[in-house]
């Protein structure tokens, strides 16, 4: 029998896919590079086709390394080449590529694999052997990249589309005497804007990272209904929060960790009777079968191995990693003894999943 018959494609098929993933590779790079250095921006804003030289008048980029990025992009089928080597960003294109098409811009993401792999590539690549994982103080550049990142995220979509999908919270919290804390705080934005947005209600973030907590506690140090405190998620048993919260909020935080599993105990036991859990996370499916179809899987997948699943395995963590899934949540939810659990979309995000549960 003829081995190719078992499958759909044939072996030149699967050459040409093979070269397909090559270029898009490649392509992944310069629509990172085109993203962080604004060649996309300028392009997209233009009114007409941009000569090489024009372009790097505007961005006060060098010329030379401009046209080699336009052989990638112009070959990628991303950017169009005119007469007279000028250049243009057909509109369709545009938001996708530039940021002012703020969260459908998609050409950001692309930074992420190439500062994953700066970051940590030989890292990966031991931990095949050892299973020891990566600690976060390897990923500095990475972790910049993420917080800017979601920062834009909170500052587009927190109060204007997320918290308004919570029934009555928008209106509790103004009322007030509401307490908040947000596990995997970061740097702080979230809360921030939540503090100024609802004054008469109190804010805590926790973090184990003491820059981050410094920087938050800098630029907030002028609100008074904010504070946080440097604390590793998996010792909430052991601070003083049992019983003290009304909302417990975890942004794409809780499969980074160690010992999760102890982390939403102790997050069920820092709330009140009746207090709300928000854990945003990865819309997936815990098997890998059930996420051969999904429309960013690999992508998924690999920023998870080089990243999400690393930093969680570390001292012999769990190694949850960001493709965990619907099941698996929902069932670590339930062990830890919450109630009333319901998996919510969210407006405007096709990535996340609002995972909402009850003490």
């Amino acid at each position: 029998m003829d081995s190719e018959s078992e499958y759909a494609e044939s072996a030149d098929d699967f050459s040409s896919r093979i070269v397909d993933i090559l270029n898009c590779g490649a392509l992944n790079v310069a629509l990172g590079i085109g993203s962080k250095v604004g060649l996309f921006d300028a392009l997209g804003d233009a009114n007409e086709p941009l000569t090489v030289e024009a372009l790097a008048n505007i961005t006060n980029l060098n010329p030379r390394v401009i046209r080699e990025w336009m052989g990638i992009v112009v070959s990628g089928n991303i950017v169009e080449v005119h007469p007279g080597d000028c250049y243009s960003l057909p509109p369709h294109r545009t938001n996708f590529l530039c940021h002012k098409g703020g969260e459908n811009n998609l050409a950001t993401y692309c930074q992420e694999i190439p500062i994953l792999t700066q970051c940590v590539y030989q890292d990966v690549v031991e931990t095949f052997k050892t299973g020891s994982g990566i600690p976060y103080s390897k990923y500095a550049p990475f972790q910049d990249f993420m917080g800017q990142l979601a920062d834009q995220k909170h500052q587009d979509s927190l109060l204007q589309t997320f918290l308004p999908s919570i029934d009555g919270m928008v209106d509790r919290l103004r009322d007030g005497n509401v307490r908040v804390m947000d596990v995997g705080c970061g740097q702080g934005l979230a809360l921030s804007l939540l503090a100024q947005e609802f004054p008469n209600s109190s804010f805590v973030g926790i973090d184990l990272d003491e820059g981050s907590i410094a920087k938050a506690q800098e630029a907030s140090k002028n609100l008074g209904n904010l504070s946080f405190v440097v604390l590793d998620a998996t010792n909430i048993y052991e601070h003083e929060f049992a019983g003290s919260f009304d909302y417990v909020i975890a942004f794409d935080a809780i499969h980074d960790l160690c010992h999760p599993d102890k982390v939403l105990k102790g997050i069920r036991d820092a709330l009140k009777p009746g207090g709300i859990f928000s854990m945003i996370d990865i819309k997936a499916d815990s098997s890998i079968n059930e996420n051969k179809n999904h429309p960013m899987g690999p992508m998924l997948y690999t920023v998870s191995l080089m990243h999400c699943m690393q930093v969680a395995m570390v001292d012999g963590g769990r190694g949850l990693g960001m493709m965990w899934g619907r099941q698996q949540a929902i069932s670590m939810l339930e062990e830890a003894g919450f109630q009333n659990i319901k998996e919510l979309e969210i407006p405007n995000d096709g990535f996340n999943s609002h995972y909402m549960a009850e003490k």
